[in-house]
């Protein structure tokens, strides 16, 4: 984090005292999800860039427009080995009203309430303006800590630019530059007593981090609304309403998961450049950090050649699937619609044979209870590893059946397989001539040991070594 100038807090010990200036408590207790410390600010004030200084890396996405981030962007941090939770939120204007602002309100204002430390961002070089004032009668009543940062003082010099602030009777403001890091150590120091120390034999979980891909509107956020069980994220019927990649905690049966809503993955001639095309490159990134992805796609509308794109991506990136066709319910009193979808991923997937498929409504429970059970097997699989003395055994009675046509050597004593990596599982074929060996002899073999392993869902790659 860059190096901040000294004396960077300012004190205003005349202001009167808000409800929202508390005294400093013990630290907070350790919890599952650790303390949730919320950025909140009208739009356009630097929240997004606070968010990505604190988190160390550019998690949410930037712009000069305003009102880019819509849903609560979470990132887990460690600060002088102090664990919180830090949560993004959508620009708030009490005054506006449109179908997205208003979810949006809505969103900043359940993030205030789940709160357990709030930092209200300002804008320094702008000024005070009546959207920040009814941002300060929105938090007197909130009766946890909350600090103020008035954003864009990039030098001490730009300090006088504060004094707009003082009217808001606050008695410490932190003065910062979320750009440039100036000042961001002392607002994070101003937070350490009240949040816990990691503890010394932390061991760090590894959780399943599934990715949700598809179209726009194909219901992506509406199912993880209905996983998280809440209205955690934005949902309408405006292409584009997702823009950040959002991870979203869960737990079922004692078990943790990470599910990551993407932004919809339009045609590439189709997306516009600036916000689209930033939404569009993390939602790939997404993807590729997941083991799993759920593409949804839509039970009304079929499938498209976009939706078969995103499948090639989901392949290239070597992610587990589960392909979800959502919206079923809208056909139920079909008798011909199953057989008919069915008959169509076969035309349009047939290099995904391997993948499960769930046919549902995601605002149906029943939904998720046949879903989660697949997540957890392919899950599964994705970090299987296979003996090499099974896999040998196994590959010597393929070549009984279906010897490899070889130039010279006994195909029994000159082929030899190993596993040697998961995520995806990968498989390494030595034998003599490897340049000879069909790729159709490949396919044969990775689809035998998918039938002998399972390996649900997940795409096996084949290497060839010369012995």
């Amino acid at each position: 984090m860059a190096r901040s100038y000294r004396s960077r807090t300012t004190q205003f010990h005349e202001a009167p005292p808000l409800p929202w200036d508390l005294p400093v408590e013990a630290p907070l207790e350790p919890r599952l999800h650790r303390p949730l410390v919320v950025i909140v600010g009208r739009p356009n004030v630097g929240k997004s860039t606070l968010f990505n200084r604190i988190v160390g890396h550019r998690t949410a996405i930037v712009d000069d427009v305003s009102g880019v981030t819509r849903d609560r962007n979470m990132a887990e941090c460690d600060y002088q080995n102090r664990l919180f939770t830090l949560v993004d939120t959508g620009g708030l204007d009490l005054t506006a009203y449109d179908v997205i602002v208003e979810q949006i309100k809505y969103q900043t204002q359940t993030a205030i309430a789940e709160a357990d430390l709030v930092i209200a961002v300002m804008d320094g070089r702008a000024g005070l303006s009546p959207l920040d004032t009814d941002l300060v009668k929105l938090l007197r009543p909130v009766t946890k800590p909350v600090f103020l940062a008035v954003n864009k003082i990039d030098t001490p010099q730009a300090e006088p630019l504060l004094a707009d602030f003082y009217q808001l009777g606050v008695k410490t403001i932190f003065p910062i530059s979320a750009e440039g890091g100036l000042g961001v150590d002392e607002l994070l120091e101003a937070l350490l007593p009240y949040l816990p120390q990691a503890p010394d034999d932390q061991v760090q979980e590894e959780i399943p981090r599934i990715a949700v891909v598809g179209r726009p509107n194909v219901g992506k956020s509406t199912l993880v609304n209905a996983i998280l069980g809440e209205q955690r994220l934005i949902v309408s019927g405006i292409p584009g309403t997702t823009r950040d990649p959002i991870d979203s905690m869960v737990t079922l049966h004692g078990r943790r998961y990470i599910f990551t809503d993407t932004a919809g993955l339009r045609r590439r001639g189709r997306i516009d450049r600036g916000i689209e095309g930033y939404s569009v490159v993390r939602a790939i990134r997404a993807l590729g950090r997941s083991d799993v992805a759920v593409l949804v796609l839509d039970g009304v509308e079929g499938v498209t050649e976009q939706d078969t794109k995103i499948a090639g991506l989901i392949i290239k990136q070597g992610r587990g699937c589960i392909i979800l066709v959502n919206k079923w319910d809208l056909r139920a009193g079909d008798p011909e619609a199953y057989p008919a979808y069915n008959l169509e991923l076969a035309r349009r997937f047939p290099f995904f044979a391997y993948v499960p498929v769930v046919f549902g409504a995601a605002i149906q429970s029943e939904t998720l209870t046949r879903l989660f059970p697949k997540i957890d097997q392919v899950v599964a699989d994705f970090s299987k590893r296979i003996q090499t003395r099974k896999l040998n055994l196994f590959l010597q009675e393929l070549l009984e059946k279906n010897p490899i046509a070889l130039v010279r050597g006994n195909p029994k004593k000159s082929v030899f397989i190993t596993q040697v990596a998961t995520k995806p599982p990968t498989f390494a074929l030595f034998v003599k001539s490897a340049q000879k060996i069909p790729a159709s002899y490949l396919r044969y073999l990775e689809n035998a040991i998918r039938t002998e392993y399972g390996f649900e869902g997940i795409p096996l790659r084949m290497l060839l070594r010369n012995q």
